[in-house]
């Protein structure tokens, strides 16, 4: 086995592990701590392709990383003979400080602290894993991967704010974007099926999950990107509004007399297709839609319409477009979503090869547009935890580049 890497990704209530192999991407396992700090926890450990999971008590994160450690033990591989080479951390919002993975000491730990203002139901979260992960692994290199980062690359006109300018000076409003590991990962893999180089291909992604992004990426650089300050603002989403006249905030206060923590708490959990059809699930939206409800109907409709309006605004800043690409858990699984959100397009050289489109399977990577059209059409699966792995050997000192 080459070296590898353990990532780790801590939530407020659940921490996801995956031990990765950074050259092959070869994921040897992988597994989900739950409900952290509630009695009836559960972890889920996948190895050898085999699934395991057991209830267990999971007061707090180091009590989740012990749980996956001591699941590691239990069913492999084991920890000590895997050539564990260090361990990366997925962390949600890098600021204007970290452009970049970076090797984590107490100084990156207060930087991370003071961007909780940010990101404050995920950024505490990621630093307590990496605390925890600390203490666990002391002769190991922690390495942070922010998702942040791929988009530090947006010029000054594609993330200022036109808001005053004590609020971008002295509280960093702007737009920093999301989804960054990802698109960092599906970019590099959609240039390789257009057998083009990454710093050559203009492309516009589309992860779509039950968080849902899309970004422009110029010659592997992102240029403009749909979430902002948070991951609030863009797409539909789950149980995200996406974008929204921000004077609701002050009509809904007056109106309904609502605390500005009331509307926030409904747009990023009671909005999106939560707020349209009842269900933050794209899958079951998809079976309303076919049993004829209206709710559906609509909801599927508004989720696709702002797909559509964000792929035309990114032709337009790109100016030419190699392939349009859709990722993550709709992007890759719903040939419903993918062909809505381009109908229409075709004088844009958009088209999708129905065939191809409903041919595409779980984990497949597709072209599905016909051929010779003027924009590819891709479905790439993302691979966040390998990209992670990756970045993190880049920084890890005396690993091979």
């Amino acid at each position: 086995m080459n070296a590898v890497v353990l990532v780790l990704n801590a939530g407020s209530s659940s921490l996801k592990y995956s031990l990765v192999d950074p050259e092959t991407g070869e994921t040897h396992a992988s597994g989900l701590v739950e409900r952290i700090g509630e009695a009836d926890g559960r972890v889920t450990h996948r190895s050898s392709g085999d699934t395991h999971s057991a209830d267990v008590r999971i007061l707090d994160h180091e009590a989740a990383i012990q749980a996956a450690l001591d699941a590691f033990e239990e069913h492999g591989p084991a920890l000590q003979s895997a050539g564990l080479e260090a361990v990366g951390h997925r962390v949600v919002h890098g600021g204007t400080r970290f452009s970049a993975p970076t090797v984590i000491d107490d100084e990156t730990l207060e930087a991370v602290r003071g961007l909780i203002p940010l990101a404050p139901l995920h950024n505490g979260a990621n630093l307590e894993g990496m605390d925890v992960a600390r203490r666990l692994f002391p002769d190991l290199p922690q390495v942070a991967v922010f998702d942040t980062a791929f988009h530090h690359t947006l010029e000054a006109h594609a993330y200022t704010y036109a808001v005053p300018l004590s609020w971008r000076d002295d509280h960093g409003v702007r737009r920093y974007g999301f989804h960054g590991t990802s698109c960092a990962y599906v970019s590099r893999e959609a240039a390789r099926m257009l057998e083009i180089r990454p710093e050559a291909a203009n492309l516009i992604v589309l992860h779509l999950g039950n968080g849902a992004s899309a970004t422009a990426v110029r010659g592997g650089r992102s240029v403009e990107t749909s979430m902002g300050l948070t991951p609030l603002e863009g797409l539909v989403m789950g149980s995200r509004s996406g974008d929204v006249d921000a004077a609701l905030v002050g009509y809904v206060h007056r109106q309904l007399g609502w605390s500005i923590e009331d509307v926030d708490r409904a747009l990023t959990q009671e909005s999106g297709l939560e707020g349209l059809a009842g269900d933050n699930d794209l899958r079951v939206v998809q079976d309303l839609v076919a049993s004829g409800d209206p709710r559906g109907r609509l909801a599927f409709d508004v989720y696709c319409h702002r797909i559509r309006k964000y792929v035309g605004a990114y032709y337009a800043v790109l100016g030419t477009v190699d392939a349009v690409v859709f990722t993550a858990g709709v992007g890759e699984n719903s040939p419903l979503v993918r062909s809505a959100s381009l109908s229409g397009m075709d004088r844009l050289g958009i088209r999708i090869d129905d065939e191809r489109n409903r041919a595409v399977g779980p984990g497949d990577a597709a072209v599905i547009s016909p051929d010779g059209s003027e924009v590819a059409v891709l479905v790439v699966p993302t691979n966040e935890e390998y990209e992670i792995a990756r970045q993190v050997m880049s920084v890890v000192p005396g690993a091979p580049r």
